[in-house]
């Protein structure tokens, strides 16, 4: 016996998908829901309470200009969402491409995402700092010590030799000072850094450095490079704006001999012309290994158009 269909599929004129399908719709209706909602409770507040308001008061000023420049952002997104041409558009009309069957889509991240470390270690800085007993100097000594390593892995180019060139220099100093007797002595010049600030720095430190990696993030949604086995199409600005390269005229380099930076999951993707006149682009990429895989599988095929046969009609 075929087993019964339970599930979604019982209720009249629904499929399934019917919600992936439709997902933008029932958003915006539930957006603009919210939207009267709220605006009828506010007519409904203000009207019952106006006799005690001072509706040109400094505070009643300064929500009126917020409230416009709200008004005016929805009112320009809403006119200019179908001029904006960004990444995640892009994405999507390259997934929904039936002849591309491999693409990389790339953008470039400061180097500030290189702080994360620095910008998690800030955020427990302020916590710990709210609880007795822990003194504010070791937490400032512990997080100096995560800053100045991320200061080392944005300045320097560190590759893994050079990292145990240091190990092994550092093994040997350490060694030459225990001849000596001078290990403790040399351990306690560290006690004299004391390091100790307060919540609000820290927090500060951490909102600066998620604003800057946000920027960088928002730049890349029009500013980017798309790759495909075919062309190079190079985005520069919200709108078509643009130079698309033909497969032959640049190469591609990856570049992961940071090995610090490699660790943390980022690389440099290098694009070279065949214009020698023309400066490389290097593009800082997150997650490295999966981006170069995919460069790989594009760089090494080519796309043909696929022409469906559609007989004439008959006379």
């Amino acid at each position: 016996m075929a087993e019964q269909n339970i599930g979604g599929d019982k209720i009249p004129g629904f499929k399934k998908g019917f919600l992936v399908k439709h997902r933008k719709e029932i958003v915006l209706i539930s957006a603009i829901s919210i939207i009267i909602v709220g605006l009828i409770w506010a007519v409904v507040y203000l009207v019952r309470n106006r006799a005690q308001i001072n509706w040109f008061s400094n505070r009643k000023i300064a929500l009126y200009i917020a409230a416009g420049v709200v008004a005016a952002l929805v009112i320009a997104w809403l006119i200019l969402r179908k001029t904006f041409r960004t990444r995640l558009r892009m994405e999507k009309a390259l997934r929904d491409d039936p002849d591309i069957n491999d693409w990389l889509i790339i953008y470039n991240w400061t180097p500030k995402a290189l702080y994360v470390p620095t910008i998690v270690v800030s955020f427990f800085a302020g916590v710990l700092l709210c609880i007795k007993g822990i003194p504010p100097a070791a937490i400032g000594g512990v997080w100096f010590a995560v800053f100045f390593l991320n200061f080392l892995i944005e300045e320097y180019n560190i590759s893994i030799k050079i990292l145990l060139i240091t190990v092994v220099s550092l093994g040997f100093f350490l060694l030459w000072l225990h001849l000596l007797g001078q290990v403790t002595n040399f351990f306690k010049l560290f006690k004299n850094i004391a390091i100790s600030m307060n919540v609000t720095v820290y927090l500060l430190v951490a909102v600066i450095g998620l604003a800057a990696i946000f920027i960088s993030w928002l730049k890349g949604l029009f500013y980017y490079i798309t790759i495909t086995p075919n062309y190079m199409n190079l985005q520069d600005g919200p709108t078509e704006s643009g130079e698309q390269i033909g497969r032959e005229d640049y190469n591609s380099r990856i570049d992961t001999s940071d090995f610090l930076e490699r660790l943390m999951g980022f690389g440099r993707i290098i694009i070279t012309f065949k214009d020698r006149k023309r400066e490389p682009i290097i593009v800082l990429v997150w997650r490295i290994q999966n981006k170069a895989q995919r460069l790989e599988n594009v760089r090494a095929k080519f796309a043909i158009d696929h022409f469906q046969n559609i007989e004439p009609p008959q006379p």
